[in-house]
C-alpha cells in the first residue's frame, strides 16, 4: 500500500483515545497507520517496523500507561532518530527523561471536537512535518459554497435553501477606527453563516461596494441579488461598551422579521470580537431556518423538494413517536417524487427509515436495506455537501454502521463548523460509537449553535443520556429540567434517581411517565432496535420491568 503520512504510537490502554486520533486524522485526509489496521496473518513486528521507518510523521500518545510502555518509548526513539516524531499529552504524566525538551502538545482536555483550537495547532504541526501545506483551509473553503441542486437534479425540481446578503454595516460612532471595525464585522459575519448549512449567503464583494444610504428600494435590490433575506445593521459605542445592532429583512416585502442587539466592552473587544461574531451567525442561522419552516408548513400547495424536507424535519418531533415517523418518511418520499436525485432528500429519506424502524419495528430488514442503499446514494451523488455528509452519516451510525457514520458527519463537522445540526448529528454518532465525552461536547456546542432553535428539546435529551452514561447525574438531573414536562423527560429523571440508588423515586417519576407517555412494551422495543448501548442505559433497561411493574402502586 501507500507509505502513511502518520504512524499512531500509543498503550493498548489508551485504545479508545487513539481510535479518537485515528478518525479524527482520518477527516482531515491524512493517511494514517495504527495497529487496529494491520491485516489478519500480517507479521506483527515486521509491518509495525516499516510503518514506522517510512511514515512521515510519527505521532506519539504520551499518558501514565505509554510512558511506560518500552514498545511506545522505542517508537518515540525511532521517531525522533528520524526527525518525524510530534509528540502529544493526552493526560498529565512525567515524560521520559529524554523527551522532555521536545516540544509536546497538549491534548489532555481533548475529547474529539475538530474546531479544538489546540487540536488545529496540533494538526498545523503533523501538517507541516507530512508536507501537506494548506490543504484544510482549501478543502474548507471549496466546500462552503453548497452543491447546488442543479449538480444534483434539474433546475427548479429541489427547490433551495434560503439566501442572503449582508449589507455594509454602518459605524455611528464617528470614529475613524470603527469604520474598519464594521467593515471587519460584515466580513466575519458572512464567514461564520457560511459554515453553517441551513443558509446561503452571498460573498461580500456583492455588496461591498452598496453605500447604504443609497438603498431606497429593498425589493428591486433583493431581486437584483437574487435573495430573499437582507441584513443590515452599525455598530456605536455605547460607554464602556461596543454595541452591534442588527435587523433581518424579508427582502420582497421589506418588513423586518427580526432584531438583535448585541453588548462587548471595549475592553475586551479584541478577545471577545470571535464570540460576538459567532453569537450572531448562530441566531441568525436558527431565525432564517425557522422563518423558512414557518413559511413551508403554512405553504398549501407547489412545495419545493427543499421545503418537503424541512416540514419533514419539523414532523419528525411531533408528539407521538410512531406518527411522527411516519409522517416524516411519507413527506420525503414527496420530496424525492419531485426531485429523484436530489441527495438532500435521499439523506434526510435515510434519516427518516432508519428512525421508523427504531420507533416501530415495522418493515424490519427491509427497511433497514433501503436506509443504508439510500445514505450511500446520497454520499455519492453529493460528497461533499455537509448537509448531506451528516445526515447520511447520522443515518448510518443509526443503523449500527458507527465508524462509517463518524466518518462522515466528522467531515461534515469540519467542512461547516459554525453549523448546529452538523454538531448535533456527529453527536449522536458519537455516542453510538460509544465515545459519550465527545458526544456531550458535539451536542453541547449544536445547543450554543441553535439558541431557540426548535432542536433543543431534542438536544437537552441526549446531553441528559450522556452526562447519565458518563455518572455525572446531579449535571444530568439539572439537564432534564428542560425536559420535565414531557413523559420522555420522566422517564430520564426516573433513571437518574435510579442510578443514584433512589428507587422509590424513580417509581414515582415512571407512575407519572406511564399516565401520559408510551407504554412500557415501547420503551423496551426501542431500547432493543436502537444501536445506542451505553452501559447505564443497559442496566436501566434490565431493571425498567420490574420498577414498572412497582410504579403502579406508587402512582
Amino acid at each position: 500500500g501507500s507509505l502513511p503520512d502518520i504512524f499512531l504510537s500509543y498503550n493498548r490502554e489508551d485504545l479508545a483515545v487513539a481510535r479518537m486520533f485515528a478518525d479524527a486524522f482520518a477527516a482531515h485526509e491524512f493517511e494514517v497507520w495504527w495497529d487496529a489496521t494491520l491485516k489478519s496473518g500480517e507479521a506483527y513486528d515486521e509491518v509495525t517496523e516499516a510503518a514506522l521507518r517510512t511514515a512521515k510523521a510519527v505521532v506519539v500518545l504520551w499518558s501514565k500507561k505509554s510512558v511506560l510502555s518500552r514498545w511506545v518509548r522505542s517508537e518515540a526513539t525511532i521517531g525522533d532518530r528520524n526527525k518525524t516524531l510530534v509528540p502529544c499529552m493526552i493526560e498529565p504524566c512525567e515524560r521520559p527523561v529524554m523527551f522532555e525538551l521536545t516540544q509536546t502538545a497538549e491534548l489532555g482536555h481533548w475529547c474529539g471536537d475538530l474546531t479544538d483550537k489546540a487540536w488545529l495547532a496540533f494538526v498545523a504541526d503533523v501538517r507541516r512535518l507530512v508536507g501537506m501545506t494548506a490543504l484544510p483551509q482549501a478543502t474548507i473553503a471549496a466546500s462552503q459554497t453548497p452543491v447546488t441542486p442543479q449538480e444534483t437534479t434539474r433546475p427548479g425540481q429541489s427547490g433551495d435553501a434560503p439566501s442572503l446578503a449582508v449589507l455594509p454595516f454602518t459605524n455611528r460612532s464617528a470614529l475613524a477606527e470603527d469604520d474598519v471595525f464594521a467593515v471587519g464585522l460584515v466580513e466575519d459575519v458572512i464567514s461564520a453563516l457560511s459554515q453553517g448549512v441551513e443558509v446561503r449567503v452571498l460573498g461580500s464583494s456583492a455588496t461591498g461596494n452598496l453605500v447604504k444610504a443609497a438603498v431606497t428600494d429593498i425589493a428591486a435590490l433583493g431581486r437584483r441579488l437574487g435573495v430573499r433575506y437582507l441584513l443590515e445593521g452599525n455598530v456605536r459605542r455605547v460607554g464602556p461598551n461596543l454595541r452591534v445592532t442588527a435587523q433581518l429583512l424579508e427582502a420582497e416585502t421589506a418588513e423586518v422579521v427580526w432584531t438583535g442587539k448585541l453588548d462587548r466592552p471595549m475592553s475586551e473587544l479584541a478577545d471577545l470580537q470571535e464570540e460576538l461574531v459567532l453569537d450572531l451567525a448562530a441566531t441568525l442561522n436558527v431565525e432564517v431556518f425557522n422563518l423558512e419552516i414557518e413559511r413551508a408548513l403554512k405553504k398549501p400547495s407547489n412545495l419545493t423538494a427543499w421545503q418537503m424536507v424541512m416540514r419533514a424535519q419539523y414532523m419528525a418531533l411531533s408528539v407521538d413517536p410512531v406518527k411522527r415517523a411516519v409522517a416524516a418518511v411519507a413527506e420525503y418520499e414527496r420530496a424525492l417524487a419531485i426531485a429523484p436525485d436530489y441527495a438532500l432528500a435521499i439523506a434526510a429519506l435515510a434519516v427518516g427509515l432508519a428512525s421508523a424502524y427504531i420507533s416501530d419495528g415495522k418493515n424490519g430488514l427491509e427497511q433497514l436495506h433501503r436506509a443504508q442503499h439510500l445514505a450511500n446514494r446520497a454520499i455519492t451523488l453529493a460528497p461533499n455537501d455537509a448537509a448531506v455528509l451528516s445526515r447520511a452519516g447520522f443515518a448510518l451510525a443509526s443503523l449500527g454502521n458507527a465508524a462509517e457514520g463518524l466518518r462522515y458527519t466528522r467531515r461534515a463537522v469540519l467542512k461547516t463548523p459554525g453549523s448546529g445540526l452538523a454538531h448535533y448529528y456527529h453527536g449522536i454518532a458519537s455516542g453510538v460509537a460509544g465515545h459519550y465525552t465527545e458526544g456531550l461536547s458535539h451536542v453541547s456546542t449544536a445547543a450554543k449553535l441553535m439558541p431557540d432553535s426548535y432542536m433543543q428539546g431534542l438536544i437537552a435529551y441526549w446531553k441528559s443520556v450522556y452526562l447519565i452514561e458518563l455518572e455525572r447525574l446531579p449535571e444530568a438531573n439539572d439537564e432534564c429540567e428542560h425536559l420535565f414536562t414531557s413523559s420522555y423527560g420522566r422517564v430520564l429523571k426516573a433513571q437518574i434517581m435510579f442510578h443514584a440508588g433512589d428507587e422509590a423515586q424513580a417509581c414515582e417519576h415512571l407512575a407519572v411517565a406511564r399516565r401520559h407517555g408510551p407504554p412500557l412494551n415501547y420503551l423496551e422495543g426501542v431500547a432493543e432496535r436502537t444501536p445506542f448501548r451505553g452501559p447505564m442505559r443497559m442496566l436501566w433497561m434490565a431493571n425498567l420491568p420490574r420498577l414498572w411493574a412497582e410504579s403502579e402502586t406508587a402512582g
